[in-house]
């Protein structure tokens, strides 16, 4: 039997009691997980080590993670055409090779050059590329569901912030952080490759399936080329001219930036206001109980509720979890803090998946969400800066918390400007 009937055979046996795109969906919750080698909730645990072996500064390594970061998202647009092009299945195999090897690469790091280019490939591959093809992928197997599915697939990423922080403190611990990365690697190919290989499909018309195992002829957008159907969608070039991609972008580039900066930022910031960098770590772990408990529910809001209002909440979290920071002192307000920071990391990365296929459609949806992944990378590139900077110039983290904490508000109030965008930008308030 070859691979291919061997797949096909899977598909149908599968189907005969479930829709096909729950194994889909599950196959990109993995994929998620497996990012998590290029998360800032795993670089966190890893800058006291490096910086204490390498000699080097906050603000080096804070400022070698942003510029790297930054020069690989403007590979995400091509990433999302090639998907477009190729299909997920494909890019997907390909990244998670790449992945493997750029891990164990990260290991031997001699200095500040080869840690830049570290962060640039991991960046890339995990964080950018990786969770572009998992997103891309549920927006072709669920439409209506969409909320949900995106929820229940970022669940992945919850359970890599519970895992990867404490699995890899105690990597440190035992073998040392050039060995832990060795492990990692090895790790993303052996949970990745088989399931990519034998059970990933890109799309379920080419399985004569339909989005959600609704039957088309159920569907009526479907029939009528509808915004639910393969074929509608906006260009790059179309949704570039419409404000809602601009607004989209401006709200999602905040989440990426100052989420990332929490995540990059934890443990020392933990460890400067007097906890240890062990209740640092753990912290990972009940802020990803508390995104596993609260994302499905953020993904129904969703499908329930006006988009423009969730992402209000979403953004309103996020200054939650910045002056809660700032004020961690103890054990009590950090458990305050990691409970507000999981909520926010369950609205963060629901809408990542989201926004894009529920304003701009899913035909052309990889070079739209290419570009828009780039727009947010571009953010986590930036935000950790400003923290290592105040912390090298005066000492401490508050004041640049408290003032960072301005931004969400003004991308709040620009998000209850979101309207449906139209080929003639003629907006209907969604």
């Amino acid at each position: 039997m070859t691979l291919e009937n061997l797949r096909q055979k899977i598909v149908k046996s599968v189907s005969n009691y479930i829709f096909y795109g729950w194994i889909i969906l599950l196959i990109a919750a993995v994929g998620i997980f497996v990012s998590g080698p290029g998360q800032s909730h795993t670089f966190s645990v890893f800058i006291s080590p490096i910086s204490k072996d390498l000699n080097l500064s906050a603000t080096a390594i804070s400022s070698a993670y942003g510029l790297a970061t930054l020069v690989a998202a403007l590979g995400l647009p091509m990433v999302g055409r090639l998907v477009d092009m190729h299909g997920a299945r494909r890019v997907m195999g390909t990244v998670v090779v790449l992945l493997g090897f750029a891990c164990i690469a990260f290991g031997f790091a001699p200095g500040l050059i080869w840690l830049a280019l570290g962060f640039g490939a991991l960046r890339f591959l995990a964080q950018g590329s990786l969770m572009l093809n998992c997103t891309n992928i549920i927006s072709h197997w669920f439409s209506r569901k969409r909320g949900v599915a995106m929820g229940l697939m970022l669940l992945g990423f919850a359970v890599s912030m519970a895992i990867h922080p404490p699995a890899c403190q105690w990597l440190i611990e035992q073998v040392g952080w050039r060995q832990a990365w060795f492990w990692l690697g090895v790790s993303t190919w052996l949970l990745m490759l088989p399931l990519i290989l034998i059970l990933l499909h890109n799309a379920p018309e080419a399985l004569n399936l339909h989005p959600d195992g609704i039957k088309a002829e159920l569907t009526s957008d479907n029939a009528d080329g509808g915004k639910h159907s393969a074929e509608f969608g906006f260009t790059l070039n179309e949704a570039l001219k419409t404000s809602t991609f601009y607004i989209v972008a401006a709200g999602l580039c905040t989440l990426s930036m100052l989420v990332t900066s929490l995540h990059f930022f934890q443990v020392p910031i933990f460890e400067h206001q007097g906890l240890s960098p062990v209740i640092a770590a753990w912290m990972f772990p009940l802020s990803a109980i508390v995104a596993v408990i609260t994302q499905p529910f953020v993904g129904r809001s969703l499908d329930k509720y006006p988009t423009p209002r969730v992402f209000l909440v979403a953004l309103a979290t996020l200054f939650g979890s910045l002056v809660s920071m700032a004020f961690v002192s103890d054990l009590l307000t950090a458990l305050v803090y990691a409970i507000i920071f999981g909520l926010n990391n369950a609205f963060n990365i629901t809408l990542f998946g989201y926004m894009w296929p529920r304003y701009f459609g899913r035909k052309h949806i990889g070079s739209i969400q290419g570009t828009g992944q780039m727009i947010g990378v571009v953010g986590a590139s930036l935000g950790p800066l400003p923290l290592g900077i105040a912390f090298d110039l005066f000492g401490d983290y508050q004041f640049m918390l408290l003032t960072l904490a301005g931004l969400p508000v003004v991308a709040g109030v620009l998000t209850q400007f979101l309207k449906e965008p139209t080929s003639a930008e003629k907006d209907n308030v969604s």
